[in-house]
C-alpha cells in the first residue's frame, strides 16, 4: 500500500527513542488544508510511541486496537503487534483500513501494516508515508555520521523531506522517550 499524505520517522539512539511527524493534511493530489495536525501520540500511560500514516480515522481505529492489545498483553509491545497485525489482515472490516502504523517502546521499534508485515528496522531508523524514502535516507546518513540525538535526527530528516516531499510540511510534532527502562 503507497501511503501519499504524510511523514513518521522514528529514531533510535542511545537511550533515546523518538517518533516525529510533520503536520500537513492534504486533500486529494493538490490541496493542502491543513498545516498543523498531529500524527504522532503516546499509548500505555506514555510508554509507547506511535505514528501514523494514511487515512486519519483509520489510523485512530488502529490507535484503539492496539492500546486494547496492549492491556491484553501486559504492554508487551512485539506481543500486541504481532496479534494486532494478525487480526487486522484476516478481519474483513480492518482490512480495508488504509494507515500504517509505527510504533515503539524503551526496548523495540516497529511498522505495522494491513498486510500482515510486521517489521523492525536493522538500524535504528523508519519511516512510512510518501515523504518517508527521503526521511529514512536523511536518517540513517545523519545517524551515520553525525553524533547528533535521536530528536536532533529526527526533526533534520523531516526538514531534509519537508524541501522535497509536497506531501511534507516543517511543522512537526514530537514525541520521546529517553532514560532506561
Amino acid at each position: 500500500m503507497k501511503i501519499s499524505s504524510t511523514t513518521i520517522i522514528a529514531v533510535r539512539r542511545d537511550d533515546q527513542v523518538v517518533l516525529a511527524g510533520d503536520g500537513q493534511v492534504t486533500l486529494g493530489e493538490r490541496t493542502v488544508i491543513k498545516h498543523g495536525t498531529t500524527k504522532v501520540r503516546t499509548l500505555s500511560g506514555g510508554q509507547v510511541l506511535v505514528g501514523f500514516a494514511g487515512s486519519a480515522a483509520d489510523a485512530i481505529t488502529l490507535f484503539e486496537k492496539l492500546e486494547q492489545k496492549l492491556k491484553d498483553h501486559s504492554n508487551q509491545l512485539l506481543r500486541a503487534a504481532v496479534e494486532m497485525g494478525k487480526e487486522w489482515r484476516s478481519d474483513r472490516y480492518l482490512r480495508r483500513l488504509e494507515a500504517q502504523l509505527v510504533v515503539a517502546d524503551r526496548e523495540l521499534t516497529l511498522l505495522i501494516a494491513g498486510s500482515g508485515d510486521i517489521i523492525e528496522p536493522d538500524d535504528g531508523v523508519i519511516a512510512i508515508g510518501s515523504g518517508g524514502p527521503y526521511a529514512m535516507a536523511a536518517g540513517l546518513a545523519l545517524l551515520k555520521h553525525t553524533d547528533l540525538t535521536a530528536k536532533e535526527i529526527a526533526l533534520e530528516a523531516l526538514g531534509i523531506t519537508a524541501g522535497i516531499c509536497i506531501y511534507t510540511n516543517d511543522n512537526i510534532s514530537v514525541v520521546e522517550l529517553t532514560g532506561k527502562a
